[in-house]
């Protein structure tokens, strides 16, 4: 038989017995179903959206995610979470499967969890909740495990487009275009619904603060203001001179420096002989691509290798190598005498097609 339910109501949820009532849900076979009823409403809402616009939609799952956490808690929002990105990804597949994209659900449920669970439901908790997902978990984390899906794959230049470039732009308006409007929608659902889930005894709050007062218009206002701000700053950065201006190379990792270094050696190896007979080195001195181009304009440095000043280094150097030395940025060949500069040359790369232009050499004599 399912236990009797806690109907304590919690102004937060930083309290020791607001988690110990969560926790309980595990416990409560009742709950079990309504949870397995709410994941699998879940699956089946994620392949359908209600168009706005172009790039804009209301995702319908979040509407079933809403109003599941507020029943279920913050608890039991975590395994329903996993199940249903897991289980919706499999029936209804987008892109390529990484799984740390599961912690964006997680984070998106623990959000309505603990601004709705036990607590009077109020047209502010409702935005608070759309708050942390749209700027915290769509426009952080999200961005971040993009980032690191792409560097796991072996793309760091597109993850740094994840981060900077066009695609995070898209996201920022995306999310504040979408952050008022989700509020509305989410608020007038539950607020339809709740009746039938007191009367269900699922939970145990009035709808008497879903309500759009002047107060509550202001909070909108402001939280979208900060948003616009943060978007207007971070853009402002995006494209100013100063950032347009900075060499991408600046900020390459040295795994990132060694491919790089080492596929302009190959490059310049197929396109010349004048160094035929030499171990040649090649050091990008600068890739400068604008945030919307699709090539990057490279200079970069040739050197031969010196054999005799080599060994010397390698002899006072155990760490001393030819991976240093492909991991080189632009300074480091000045300080090394076993390399010895022989040319500088430029090319445009299509960083979509891997495709070289514009290449033009000088040898230095």
């Amino acid at each position: 038989m399912s236990r009797t339910r806690s109907t304590t109501l919690y102004k937060n949820p930083f309290s020791k017995q607001y988690w110990k009532d969560a926790a309980a849900e595990l416990k409560d076979p009742r709950m079990l179903v309504i949870t397995a009823l709410m994941v699998a409403l879940r699956i089946a809402l994620k392949p359908l959206a209600i168009p706005l616009g172009p790039q804009l939609s209301i995702q319908t799952a979040a509407l079933a995610t809403a109003l599941g956490c507020m029943i279920y808690g913050p608890v039991m929002a975590i395994p329903a979470a996993i199940i249903s990105d897991t289980v919706g990804f499999m029936i209804f597949p987008t892109g390529d499967y990484f799984l740390p994209f599961v912690l964006t659900e997680i984070a998106s449920s623990m959000a309505y969890a603990l601004c709705l669970y036990r607590a009077k439901p109020s047209t502010t908790r409702v935005m608070l909740s759309r708050f942390i997902i749209c700027f915290f978990v769509n426009m952080v984390l999200q961005q971040a495990i993009f980032a690191w899906q792409y560097t796991y794959m072996g793309n760091p230049e597109k993850a740094k487009d994840a981060i900077l470039g066009t695609f995070a732009t898209v996201r920022v308006f995306k999310n504040l275009c979408m952050f008022p409007i989700e509020s509305v929608v989410i608020t007038l659902f539950l607020k339809a619904l709740i009746p039938v889930t007191r009367r269900a005894k699922l939970t145990f709050a009035d709808t008497t603060n879903m309500v759009f007062s002047t107060k509550r218009v202001v909070a909108l206002v402001l939280m979208f203001a900060l948003g616009v701000g943060t978007a207007a700053g971070y853009l402002s950065y995006l494209y100013s001179p100063k950032y347009k201006e900075r060499s991408r190379s600046a900020d390459y990792t040295t795994e990132q420096r060694v491919q790089a270094n080492k596929e302009m050696a190959e490059y310049v190896l197929s396109v010349t002989d004048d160094w035929d007979e030499e171990k040649v080195f090649c050091v990008v001195d600068s890739a400068y691509r604008g945030v919307r181009d699709k090539t990057t304009d490279y200079t970069i440095s040739v050197y031969i290798l010196d054999e005799a000043e080599f060994a010397k280094n390698q002899a006072a150097d155990k760490d001393y190598n030819e991976d240093t030395i492909w991991g080189y940025s632009k300074s480091k060949p000045k300080k090394d005498s076993s390399l010895i500069k022989v040319g500088e040359f430029t090319v445009v790369k299509n960083e979509k097609t891997g495709e070289m232009s514009d290449f033009e050499l000088t040898v230095v004599e």
